[in-house]
């Protein structure tokens, strides 16, 4: 799906992918038939299996490497709700809004649908605070959306994927 933080994506490092398909053929497609976009990518409306990926890094200095990557998760932890269970980020970032900060403007930091919470310390992450149901969380996020909607006229969209049933 293309994730990406800090201003890099894996359509910065991905070479080529092997997957497999439906009817379980092997196939391999190089960076350019990814299609990649903003959380996008070939595979995201197909329901194909990646068997591997071959990645292209960069050389570089180990200890600033390691600095960088401590850099990265110190960062994230200050922002984002890791003493929660969640499912990562749960809306897109907009073309010209930060979803965050609408969900937040909209009142909605630690609005609850039985178990499911926005969470009050980032308003784009959905958490559970221990016995949410995928029912709460489908609900929490519907409402989400529609309040949003209803403030500022923007359609979020999901950056997590949803699949099966309730």
């Amino acid at each position: 799906m293309n994730a990406g933080a800090y201003g890099k994506e894996m359509k910065d490092i991905i070479l080529k992918t092997k997957f497999m398909d439906n009817s379980g053929k092997i196939e391999e497609i190089a960076l350019n038939e990814h299609k990649f976009e903003y959380r996008k990518s070939v595979f995201s409306d197909k329901q194909y299996i990646i068997l591997e990926s071959i990645l292209k890094l960069e050389k570089g200095n180990k200890s600033e490497i390691k600095a960088k990557m401590e850099e990265f998760k110190m960062a994230r932890r200050e922002k984002q709700p890791y003493d929660m269970p969640s499912a990562g980020s749960t809306f897109k970032r907009g073309k010209d809004y930060v979803t965050a900060k609408l969900i937040d403007e909209s009142g909605l930091k630690g609005k609850q649908i039985g178990g499911a919470k926005v969470s009050e310390k980032h308003a784009g992450f959905i958490v559970n605070t221990g016995n949410a149901t995928s029912k709460d969380i489908l609900n929490l996020i519907e409402l989400v959306k529609n309040i949003v909607y209803e403030k500022t006229g923007k359609r979020i969209e999901l950056e997590i994927e949803v699949v099966g049933e309730e």
